[in-house]
């Protein structure tokens, strides 16, 4: 453990002392706010509007018209900015030569993929924490449940948390970071988009389609429901990534 922490700690001084942490998390939060802002504007006009018909006032749900749709443009803007994050991870110990260095080292290839991997969650949780500070406005001025809310960043780390393996994986494969970043999105976006072709499938190809889609997942989650299939989902998800990373850096090493 004291490893995997060294080299959480190193990635994370290279986040920020670069500025690929700051642009990202800056980029982020202006467009976490532009939206949780515009949905805020929205369901206040709406509120007024309705106050003076009880029955249509009583209708009205700060999860389901704010929090909600809020969560849905999360996930897509982390599906736009984790990439970033791990496009360096290992690219860039291949670019500049210290590859053979750090797998010749007496730390293990799985402690040097755990520790990659926990300081890009680190920088995942930072981001969510900051948007959990503007969700204050909302239990200040409104009346939210909190469970769904919770529940609802739960679903974003474990999704970030599997889009984070992705991209580690692919970050492995290249030495070219943009290459890395391109990779990591296009399979972000096929997982994503994947329940599309459910739709035009039949039995059990239609399953199978949903299931392997992240957006149906996280679609339960967004409305407060917590299904350990769900959850599980995304951990297997991470897993499989961060197995698939330990494979290919296993088979260069004996090569």
């Amino acid at each position: 453990m004291t490893n995997i922490w060294t080299i959480a700690r190193k990635e994370l001084r290279t986040y920020f002392t670069s500025p690929i942490a700051y642009v990202v998390i800056t980029v982020f939060l202006v467009l976490v706010g532009f939206f949780f802002y515009s949905l805020l504007w929205w369901f206040n006009s709406q509120s007024m509007q309705m106050a003076q018909n009880p029955y249509y006032y009583a209708q009205l749900n700060i999860n389901q018209q704010v929090f909600g749709p809020l969560f849905h443009n999360i996930s897509i803007i982390l599906l736009l900015m984790l990439p970033l994050l791990t496009m360096r991870l290992f690219s860039e110990e291949k670019k500049i030569g210290t590859e053979e260095l750090l797998y010749t080292s007496p730390v293990s290839i799985t402690q040097i993929i755990l520790g990659k991997f926990l300081a890009s969650l680190l920088v995942l949780l930072a981001m969510l924490a900051l948007v959990g500070l503007l969700s204050v406005f909302a239990f200040a001025y409104g009346s939210p449940e909190l469970p769904p809310v919770l529940i609802g960043f739960l679903g974003l780390f474990l999704m970030g948390a599997a889009f984070l393996a992705v991209g580690i994986f692919f970050s492995s494969l290249t030495e070219n970071q943009i290459v890395s970043a391109i990779l990591t999105f296009g399979a972000l976006l096929l997982f994503w988009i994947i329940n599309w072709a459910a739709n035009s499938a039949g039995g059990f190809w239609k399953g199978v389609l949903n299931y392997l889609s992240f957006f149906q997942h996280f679609d339960n989650m967004t409305q407060g429901i917590l299904d350990t299939t769900d959850v599980v989902y995304y951990l297997s998800f991470a897993f499989f990534g961060l197995f698939l990373t330990h494979s290919f850096i296993q088979s260069r090493r004996w090569r």
